[in-house]
């Protein structure tokens, strides 16, 4: 990827950090620190990877996108405001009781929002059917889905493995966002899930480890993946939870907690200076 590129995704990544650094800060709720160790996966999927048009969000041929992590939708929002699926000023009605920005992805009201998800496990088993049917119609769409690593727990993830190597879902591909961390301590302390590559193997699916900050990386991965026939794709993304805000990064206790006041000028003021070294370049 050229490098005016990729200083194209950062910049977009880092904005969107703020935006979703705002958004929770003003609902004084929501899950920040797996939604900023996602971003950079986003910005690449949104900006790079998907056939997406926001004049037609609802195209039979698009790409489609479900985050399985359901409740990670400030990181969602964001993008799709950059992409042009709506205002961005709709996103100061985060998680507001008269406002459609729900704290959980939904469909119904969220223009460019692919599936409603919240409980975990049932958003890659919504993204196995579509990429079902897309085979059954003969659309050459690809599927994508975004799991937390805590998310690999629900015992639904991996019927949802299985049907989708029984049906050689090459048009899907899942991303695990690895950042070791769920809402009450580390994966490896509350249920272990490693060896994730060697289980998702075990399960016929292709597997791909990639750097979840690492833009070129991140692209070279989804291309291998749409270029492998005849099993599904994972992406297990190596990532830091809570990226970009040091107080956050690797604490388990940003999974779902809003920053008081004193903490979202320290955050906010980071993430602005980040977005300003890059826009000055």
């Amino acid at each position: 990827m050229e490098q005016t590129n990729v200083h194209a995704l950062a910049v977009t990544a880092a904005r969107a950090r703020l935006l979703a650094m705002d958004m929770v800060y003003k609902a004084a709720s929501g899950h920040i620190g797996g939604s900023l160790s996602s971003m950079d996966i986003l910005t690449t999927l949104y900006f790079r990877m998907m056939r997406v048009d926001p004049a037609r969000p609802q195209d039979p041929e698009r790409d489609r996108f479900v985050l399985s992590k359901g409740h990670c939708t400030p990181a969602l929002y964001p993008m799709l405001a950059l992409k042009g699926f709506f205002p961005v000023e709709d996103l100061n009605g985060f998680r507001h009781i008269d406002s459609q920005m729900s704290g959980h992805a939904e469909m119904k009201y969220v223009r460019g929002v692919d599936m409603s998800t919240g409980s975990l496990g049932q958003g890659i088993s919504a993204a196995v059917g579509m990429a079902l049917a897309g085979k059954a119609d003969g659309l050459d769409y690809r599927v994508y889905t975004l799991l937390g690593d805590g998310e690999i727990e629900e015992g639904q993830v991996w019927e949802a493995a299985m049907a989708a190597a029984k049906y050689h879902l090459d048009n899907l591909c899942a991303i695990v966002d690895v950042n070791g961390l769920q809402i009450d301590g580390a994966t490896a302390d509350v249920m272990p899930s490693e060896p994730l590559d060697q289980k998702f193997a075990a399960f016929n699916w292709n597997v791909i480890h990639v750097d979840g900050h690492d833009f070129n990386a991140l692209e070279a991965a989804f291309l291998a993946a749409a270029a492998h026939k005849g099993a599904p794709t994972v992406l297990l993304a190596k990532t830091i939870k809570g990226k970009g805000v040091s107080f956050m990064e690797n604490e388990y206790g940003w999974h779902g907690k809003a920053p008081n006041r004193e903490q979202y000028e320290i955050a906010h003021a980071e993430l602005a200076a980040a977005l300003a070294e890059l826009e000055g370049k």
